[in-house]
């Protein structure tokens, strides 16, 4: 369908992915498949360049998607503590912090699926938030912004891939120089 359409290129995001989904159905339950069978099914039905996507977060992940067809990697999670950032100092924080060991697709905090740090909020809203994105991200903002404010991590969502233990503070540059 995409090709049809005359795109250039095609992202294949892997269920890692920090963040909201890329998906065509926003109500439909996020894909499992993990990345390097979704890699391959995409590169096997497509001539188009493929851009490989969720979880990597280091050398040799990036090397193993080139390696499985890709033509690029796309790192999201492994920039959040670079200095160059715009995560805020409770989502930096959080990041590190020993208390938070995983992560969870939720919706309860835009209505929309999206992997973050699993937290309160997640455990106390996600089994009856309703889908309806933008607007339950719009209700959920001034809360998410209050706990910003009081330093809670607990009560906003902190977007994040399921590899954010190897996230690392650092320039951008460096980061980068690590990945190549």
């Amino acid at each position: 369908m995409a090709e049809a359409c005359g795109v250039d290129a095609l992202a294949a995001q892997g269920p890692g992915a920090g963040g909201h989904r890329g998906t065509f159905d926003p109500v439909a339950a996020p894909a499992s498949q993990p990345l390097h069978q979704l890699l391959h099914a995409v590169t096997v039905a497509t001539d188009l360049p493929v851009v490989a996507a969720g979880g990597l977060m280091t050398a040799a992940d990036v090397a193993d998607v080139l390696a499985k067809g890709a033509v690029a990697a796309q790192l999201g999670t492994a920039f959040l503590l670079a200095d160059e950032a715009g995560s805020s100092p409770v989502h930096r924080a959080a990041l590190t912090d020993a208390q938070f060991t995983e992560t969870a697709v939720t919706k309860a905090f835009s209505g929309r699926y999206a992997r973050g740090l699993h937290n309160r909020f997640i455990t106390d809203h996600e089994d009856h938030a309703p889908f309806g994105y933008p607007e339950v991200h719009y209700l959920t903002s001034p809360l998410r912004a209050a706990s910003v404010r009081a330093g809670d991590p607990q009560a906003t969502n902190i977007w994040a891939g399921t590899g954010f233990r190897a996230a690392k503070a650092a320039p951008t540059a460096d980061i980068i120089a690590g990945l190549v």
